[in-house]
């Protein structure tokens, strides 16, 4: 027995341990072994989905990459179940690497998209991260025009004078950057306004059911009326329904992201048919 598995043993016998923390604990210790080795055997895929434009929603503006890692038996794993654990771990970082990698690639080859990625500010100063960029960027002339990245509120509000700086660093690039998660992480507003994202996406908590909400539509509202005072491009989350869409559109929210329009999937509808030159899906 490893040492430190002894010593967690040893603690919850002695009472020393809360056993439900010493499961978690356990729980974490495997899905981070379970990650680990997805991460070293490749068994990583990236689900694409659309996000259209909310006046003409056969239009997609651009998809948004996620990450999805697989076990032995191929079967997907849901991101909750692992990326609470691994989001402060080296772990976190070298799967922020994977999706760019993925993502820069596929871009790479779909020279006619636009993709969105996730990233942890964690990831911000990450060597691998970096390299990972520089050298994806290289793949073609248009690559970076056409990469979003995506950073949560909670994430940026971490090290909010790091972020400000790398996305400045990295607009002059061409890159743009959207603020995922809008209104989930109470941002403070003497940071917003020097943000400069490009893109605002409103969490789904404020978005599903919103035509019969007036909650929901006075904080959506807001949240709108704050991203169009600072040339932000609005893009709502987690719309599922028609009546939802409908709404969003008639109070001027620019995109739309969600089941009605799409699940995430492997094979997206960018995906060129061989045979005849006509887009599938």
């Amino acid at each position: 027995m490893k040492a430190p598995e002894r010593k967690q043993r040893l603690a919850v016998a002695a009472g020393d341990a809360n056993p439900l923390a010493y499961v978690i604990s356990q729980n974490d210790a495997e899905t981070l072994a379970m990650v680990q080795a997805a991460l070293e055997t490749r068994r990583l895929r990236l689900a694409f989905q659309p996000v259209v434009l909310a006046a003409d929603p056969d239009k997609v503006a651009f998809y948004e990459g996620f990450i999805r890692v697989l076990d032995v038996t191929g079967r997907v794993i849901p991101a909750r179940d692992f990326m609470g654990a691994i989001e402060t771990q080296e772990l976190g970082r070298l799967i922020d690497c994977a999706a760019l990698e993925m993502g820069l690639s596929t871009l790479a080859r779909q020279t006619d998209i636009r993709l969105a990625i996730n990233m942890s500010a964690r990831s911000i100063g990450y060597p691998r991260w970096m390299k990972t960029l520089k050298r994806g960027l290289q793949l073609s002339p248009t690559i970076g025009e056409r990469l979003i990245l995506e950073i949560t509120e909670s994430s940026a509000m971490l090290v909010p004078e790091l972020v400000m700086a790398f996305m400045d660093d990295l607009q002059r690039e061409g890159i743009a950057f959207a603020l995922d998660d809008f209104g989930a992480g109470f941002t403070a507003f003497r940071h917003l306004k020097d943000f400069f994202f490009d893109i605002i996406k409103i969490d789904g908590q404020f978005i599903r059911g919103i035509h019969r909400d007036r909650d929901n539509q006075v904080l959506t509202a807001a949240l709108a009326q704050i991203a169009r005072q600072f040339d932000m491009f609005t893009v709502a989350e987690s719309v599922e329904t028609v009546e939802d869409a409908e709404y969003l559109r008639s109070v001027g929210i620019d995109c739309l992201q969600g089941y009605l329009f799409g699940a995430p999937t492997a094979s997206p509808g960018f995906a060129i048919d061989a045979k005849d030159g006509q887009r599938t899906g």
